[in-house]
Formats: structure tokens, sequence, C-alpha cells
């Protein structure tokens, strides 16, 4: 066999060899995609759309797995502690990976020490609405009937710590007004009471009261961000009328345990960056008043970072710390 021969046969090897590897980087079996709240919100809606394209585009089934409780920390910590292999992710919420650092007494988890951040899925901003039956159709209204009778008007929540908790607590500090919190158990419990003029008013992510608004059950008053949503393009932003520090945008991003090893973390990267590209997966987001990004494992990483930090002055400030 002549050198020119053996030289060419290496570099078939070579090139061959990293292809059988990159095959090799997710284990055969089916993925386990947790979705750490209820079926039927945007979290678990994001995960069905998005986890059913990756099935496709990986040949492989991924299985959607809602282990709900402790505001999104119960399905959370279960990837935190499965193993690194690229078969147990989640896509998580603010709450679970950046607002709860900070609120609670003891997470079973520490995100950036448990964790590894994939990718960045989505952001959607969260809606002020009020009940059909108070006396404001927009923010200035709503603010003066606030200062008028302090302590009397009152927000709901999905809960102590939640992104809409915090979104009011913003409010609350902007426009210097004294609104009082009502935690529920969740968002549906908390618009049922909104619907039945229980309580007056909310925020909560676009998705969950954009039906109700489109009924005129609900009067829609600002978006929580610093552009306006798509799907309800007359209603202003906090930014345009006066309060660009009440930003609250909601986001939900994929996670998997700290030690999977870098192969497998770029191979979920491409796919779920594909899936989030692909048309008919941003059509049945988008319209649902989700913005899709798909960043790096880096940038996501510092946006958890920043975001652990916004909410956790945001959460001093309140009085919420728990520690």
């Amino acid at each position: 066999m002549t050198r020119i021969m053996l030289r060419s046969i290496c570099m078939a090897i070579a090139v061959l060899v990293p292809a059988a590897a990159s095959a090799q980087d997710l284990p055969s079996k089916p993925i386990r995609l947790i979705v750490p709240f209820p079926p039927g919100g945007p979290n678990d809606i994001i995960a069905r759309v998005v986890g059913q394209k990756m099935s496709e585009l990986l040949k492989q089934q991924v299985v959607i797995d809602n282990r709900a409780g402790a505001g999104g920390a119960l399905g959370t910590d279960v990837v935190a502690k499965a193993a690194p292999d690229g078969t147990t992710i989640a896509i998580t919420s603010a709450g679970a990976l950046a607002i709860s650092i900070g609120l609670q007494e003891k997470l079973p988890y520490d995100t950036l020490k448990h964790l590894k951040p994939i990718t960045l899925v989505a952001k959607v901003p969260e809606l002020l609405v009020a009940a059909t039956s108070l006396p404001a159709n927009n923010l200035n209204e709503m603010i003066a009937l606030a200062r008028a009778k302090p302590g009397t008007l009152n927000y709901a929540s999905s809960g102590p710590g939640s992104m809409p908790h915090l979104a009011g607590e913003l409010l609350k500090a902007a426009a210097k007004i004294d609104i009082v919190h009502v935690p529920y158990k969740g968002a549906a419990p908390a618009v049922n009471d909104l619907l039945g003029q229980q309580v007056q008013m909310a925020f909560f992510d676009l998705p969950v009261l954009l039906p109700q608004v489109q009924a005129g059950k609900l009067k829609p008053i600002v978006v929580g961000s610093r552009e306006r949503a798509p799907s309800l393009k007359d209603v202003p932003t906090t930014a345009e009328l006066g309060y660009p520090q009440v930003e609250a945008d909601n986001w939900y991003g994929m996670v998997a345990p700290i030690a999977t090893p870098p192969a497998i973390v770029a191979r979920l990267h491409q796919v779920t960056v594909e899936a989030l590209r692909d048309p008919g997966v941003r059509e049945k987001l988008s319209s649902q008043g989700l913005t899709l990004v798909g960043d790096t494992p880096e940038q996501f990483t510092a946006y958890i970072r920043s975001e652990i930090e916004k909410w956790g002055k945001v959460g001093k400030a309140a009085g919420l710390i728990a520690n």
C-alpha cells in the first residue's frame, strides 16, 4: 500500500469519526421534556409545540412530563438531579430560574450551580387588565383612582413572588400608589375571580388574558414591556406612558443538568434553535403573543444572572426577601 493511499484512508477516517461521534451525542431513548406547571398554560403550550418539532428533527420521541408544584421549582429540581445525558431536560420559567432566588428561604437547587442553560426559548409581556366594573379605562385613570382611594383597589396574582405579583409591585413603586395584593394558587382561579368582579385588576402573561380581552370580558390597561404586543397593537406600553421601570417580561428557557457534556448541550441547542426558526412553530406561538428567541447558552446564562439581580432588588424593595 502506497503512502498516498494510506494518507487518503487516514483522511477519510478523520472525516468520518467526528460524524459518528456527533450521531452518538444523544442517547437513542426518548427525551423527557419537563414542564414544571400544569397542562394548558403558556409554559406547557410552548413545550408541546417546540417539543413536537424537536422530535421531528431528532427523529426520536420527545415526551412532555408535567411536574407542577412550588411555583415551578418541583419540576425544575427533577432536571437538576437527573442523569446528565441529554434525555431529561426542561423548558421552565423566569420564576423557577431567577425570581425564586432570594425570595424563598430554601430552594432544592441553585440555578447556576445545578442547571446548564441551553437557550432562552421565548419571552412574553405581562398585560395589566381590569374588571369591566372598574371605573378606569387606561393607566392614568387607574392611577388617579388609586391615589384618590389609597388601599381600596386590589390586584390579583398567581402567588406570592410570582411574575404577576412583582409586576404589580413595580407599578406600585413607580406610580406611588397603594393597592392591595391578593394572591391565588395559579392564574386560572385569579382570572375567574377577575371575571366575576371579586378582584379588580391583575398582571398576567398576555396569552392567559388575550381571549378574555378579545371577547370584551376584561379591559386591557397597559402592556408591561418596552414594545407593544402585535396581538394588541392599540394597547400602550408602560414605557410609552412614562413608567419605563415597570418592565415585566416573563420568559421561558431550556435547561439541562449542569454536568451535561458540551457535545450534548451543543446538539440540544442546535435542534431547539432550528425548531424555533420553523415557520409553523413561529406561527403557532407568535399568535399567542410570544416572542421567540433562541440565543446561545452563554447569552442565556448572562441573562439569567441579570434577571436574578433585577428581581432580587424588586423583592427586597417590596419586603419579599425571605432570608
